[in-house]
């Protein structure tokens, strides 16, 4: 079994109230100041997600406790557990629950987790390849899996991806393209489109187009399912063009989170709205789901467009993924 050292390398979060001010960046972070848990990991990847941005920002109302070690994503080696169903030398990963928002998270180089947060890394999937996933992966997964549970089949018709080019709606198109879906990508970032087109998206539209105003309660029918990761400018769109009895299921709420739009879709054409929340999953499902992602919900693509950093680089990431720069996934090379 692998010794946790005394102290080791964490990029830390730090609110002065009294100030108001925040500090971050990488410090000496003791052992005996990991939380509780049954399980110690030696953390090897981490990743990027829009939570971890906001939870590095003095105003992002996401970090719990301060000091904070962000990073909702990891995965790595077991070296000490508690359990006797997980095992020193395991490789697991973990997503989700409270880490990096009030449990310290993945951007340190070891990490101290409840058992039943915990999921063994599935086989044919790397740790590098798992924060590829990470949370937006398993997002898009979950919403696929919904979707599918209520009778989704690639038979049914095109399915819209809203905000493509960000993290859950780029996998979600490579999962949905994967599985013989014909996939409609939406976004604002046009120089985008070719890539889309590359993960499966078979046609690309504006996000103008998924954002426009209407005084009609309802369209043309045209989707049968839908994953929105915008939220309030593109739901009310996608409610009144579903087909009947189709179903959107809400991942993301990037343009904000007040809703305008009637009772029509849902009374005249019986369409549904499936929220997700990938970060409550039962842990049982939650593994459930993981082994689907390295199997028959991998994406297309998976591991291409990455941009990879260390814990010093961490920085430019957090700020790029809340300021709308970023470009494919960030993955953070934790372990050295």
């Amino acid at each position: 079994m692998t010794e946790v050292p005394a102290a080791f390398r964490a990029y830390v979060v730090e609110r002065d109230e009294a100030a108001g001010r925040l500090e971050r960046g990488v410090r000496s972070f003791a052992a005996t100041d990991l939380p509780p848990g049954e399980v110690t990991v030696r953390t090897e990847w981490s990743d990027v997600n829009y939570k971890d941005g906001l939870a590095a920002r003095f105003d992002g109302k996401v970090a719990r406790i301060s000091p904070l070690v962000p990073g909702i994503d990891l995965a790595g080696t077991v070296v000490a557990s508690d359990d006797p169903s997980i095992r020193p030398g395991d490789a697991v990963l973990a997503n989700g629950y409270e880490l990096g928002v009030s449990h310290h998270g993945g951007y340190a180089e070891y990490a101290r987790l409840p058992a039943d947060w915990v999921v063994p890394l599935p086989p044919g999937l790397s740790a590098r390849e798992a924060m590829a996933i990470g949370t937006a992966g398993f997002t898009a997964g979950l919403s696929v899996e919904a979707l599918e549970a209520r009778g989704l089949t690639p038979r049914e018709g095109p399915v819209l991806v809203t905000g493509a080019t960000g993290g859950v709606g780029r996998l979600a198109v490579g999962l949905l393209a994967a599985r013989g879906y014909d996939v409609w990508a939406a976004t604002g970032k046009r120089d985008e489109d070719d890539r889309l087109r590359e993960l499966g998206a078979a046609h690309v539209i504006s996000r103008e187009e998924v954002t426009a105003d209407s005084p009609k309660p309802m369209e043309s029918a045209r989707w049968a399912a839908a994953i929105d990761t915008v939220g309030a400018a593109t739901l009310p769109y996608i409610l009144r063009t579903l087909k009947t009895y189709g179903a959107v299921a809400a991942c993301g709420n990037t343009s904000g989170i007040a809703v305008s739009t009637t009772t029509q879709p849902f009374i005249l054409r019986g369409v549904s709205l499936l929220g997700m929340t990938s970060a409550n999953t039962p842990i049982g499902q939650r593994r459930a789901l993981w082994a689907r992602l390295a199997t028959d919900y991998r994406p297309i693509g998976l591991g291409e467009d990455l941009t990879e950093v260390a814990l010093d680089g961490l920085d430019e990431a957090l700020d790029a993924i809340v300021t709308g720069r970023a470009r494919g996934r960030w993955i953070v090379r934790v372990g050295r």
